[in-house]
Order: C-alpha cells, then sequence, then structure tokens
C-alpha cells in the first residue's frame, strides 16, 4: 500500500480558494468519526482524539471540518482545546442548523434565533473571534430559506463569520441563497457509488466553488473482493480507499473530500492518496461504475 514518505502539500494534492484569499489543500480532515459510539458523546480515547487533530495539521491538512452537533458540541470542544491558539494558515470550518437531540437522532432546525445561539456556541467552544467558514447544516423544511440563509449574512456583516457554505442542498437552493450572501463552498455527499450530486459538483467546478465532499470513501459493491476497485489498487499498490480518494480528486478541480478516521494509521493511509497515479483510462472507467 503507498504510505506518505512527506508532507501533504501544494504539489501533492492540490490547492483551492475560499473566497478570494483562503487558500487549503484539497483533502481536508471530518472531525466527526473521532466522537462517541453512535456519535454521540466524548470519545472512548480522548488523548487519542487529541493526538490525531495535531498530526493531521503536522501532516499538512490545513482545512478541518465540524459541527456543532457532532458530540454535540464535542468536536467542536476538543478542536478547541487542542489546537487553540491556531497555527497560521489553519482554516476551522464548523456548522449550524442540525441538532441531535439523541444518538442517531438529527433534526433541522433553520430558526434565525436558533442560528445565532449556535453561532455564537461555536465561536465559544472554538475559541474564534471569526470563523472562517460557517456552513449552513441543512435546510430546514418548516422555515423559509431565505431566512435562515439571511441570518447568516447577518452574522457576517456583524464580523462574526468570514464565509459562508452550505451543506446537503441542491442547485434551486443554491441560487436561492446566492441572491442573499456569496457562497463559498458546497459539503454534499459525494462518492464513487452515489453519484446525485454530479451536476452540483460541475456547478461548482465552473462557477469557483468548492465541493466538500462527505462520506468520500463509500464505495460500495465496487469495494467487493476482485472487483474493479480492488484490481486498480492492486496496479498500483494502493489500497481501495487511496484509489477511491484519487478518483475524487481528478473528478473536478472543485472537489475537496473530507474523509474522517479514527486512527493515525487510517489518517496516513488517506493523505497518500494524491500520490495514487491514476490513469485518464482508469478514471473513467470508475466514472462509468456508479
Amino acid at each position: 500500500m503507498l504510505t506518505l514518505t512527506h508532507a501533504l502539500n501544494d504539489e501533492t494534492a492540490g490547492s483551492l480558494v475560499l473566497g478570494d484569499e483562503l487558500r487549503v489543500r484539497r483533502l481536508g480532515f471530518g472531525a466527526l468519526r473521532f466522537i462517541g459510539p453512535r456519535l454521540w458523546g466524548a470519545p472512548t480515547d480522548p488523548d487519542g482524539a487529541r493526538e490525531l487533530l495535531r498530526r493531521a495539521f503536522q501532516l499538512g491538512v490545513n482545512l478541518i471540518d465540524t459541527a456543532d452537533c457532532y458530540g454535540p458540541e464535542v468536536s467542536e470542544r476538543l478542536i478547541g482545546e487542542t489546537l487553540h491558539p491556531y497555527p497560521e494558515g489553519l482554516v476551522i470550518a464548523t456548522k449550524g442548523g442540525l441538532t441531535c437531540p439523541g444518538p442517531g437522532r438529527w433534526v433541522p432546525n433553520g430558526r434565525p434565533e436558533h442560528l445565532r445561539r449556535a453561532c455564537d456556541g461555536s465561536l465559544r467552544r472554538l475559541r474564534l473571534q471569526r470563523i472562517d467558514l460557517y456552513q449552513f447544516h441543512r435546510p430546514d423544511p418548516t422555515v423559509p430559506l431565505e431566512e435562515s440563509i439571511g441570518t447568516l449574512a447577518e452574522l457576517r456583516a456583524e464580523g462574526k463569520i468570514r464565509h459562508v457554505g452550505l451543506s446537503n442542498v441542491d442547485l434551486a437552493q443554491l441560487k436561492r441563497a446566492q441572491k442573499i450572501v456569496p457562497i463559498v463552498s458546497i459539503q454534499n455527499r459525494y462518492n464513487l457509488t452515489d453519484r446525485h450530486n454530479e451536476a452540483m459538483v460541475d456547478h461548482c467546478q465552473r462557477h469557483g466553488i468548492a465541493f466538500l465532499a462527505w462520506a468520500p470513501l463509500d464505495a460500495g459493491d465496487l469495494a467487493a473482493p476482485g472487483g474493479l476497485l480492488e484490481r486498480i489498487a492492486a496496479r498500483h499498490w494502493a489500497s481501495t480507499g487511496q484509489v477511491a480518494l484519487a478518483w475524487l480528486l481528478r473528478r473536478s478541480s472543485a472537489m475537496l473530500p473530507i474523509p474522517g478516521t479514527s486512527s493515525v494509521e487510517h489518517l496516513l493511509e488517506n493523505l497518500a492518496a494524491p500520490l495514487v497515479p491514476l490513469t485518464s483510462g482508469e478514471v473513467e472507467e470508475l466514472g462509468r461504475h456508479p
């Protein structure tokens, strides 16, 4: 399997710009997986989680994605306790608008008063004066989208948010939001077997919007023993996960996968993915098999 022999950098992973000034490398770190069982409560190994955060930055990751509902509040608090004062160049992205009242339960809340409280709570836990990228986690069917996005625009004008992003939205919702405030990123599910957001990926590339792919390693039947993904991985002495990430990076220059992990070993594996030299034929072959 390919291993990381040097720090992740712009040459190995490439980079993109959020807004007009925040340059980030095209492999981020999703800070969901190291909280407690069933994505609830404190991690079983807090020291290991802190070490994982430190190693991610040391190895070149400069975008960490979290949310107030991860834990809830556990992921943000751990990031603030571990990495503050933040090293220069590190971008902390968080989200608000989705609550977690119990293990495995997710309830949207896009009410303006909730989003204000959520943003203030994230600022406090992350020990920030301003959040570089604040993302609306999920549209609330009981609240007009314009009301929710309007609140984020106000928070941006007040200096609490630097850039606004959206998560789990469609193209129509993106265009409605753009009438209210500039949108620099979209975070939707996208991987080798879930291509529902093909049009969104292409739209983001055309318009200079970053596409943060969540669940980027889900390869479904493609990862079955003896399957296409395993055969391609074997050609390159790589893991199937590395090939899945390498394909995403080749899919679009707007792509910024945010794989999560709870182990340093898996982190190292993920960060070596840009080194997989997929051929044009392999990229095309993988793209034909959703």
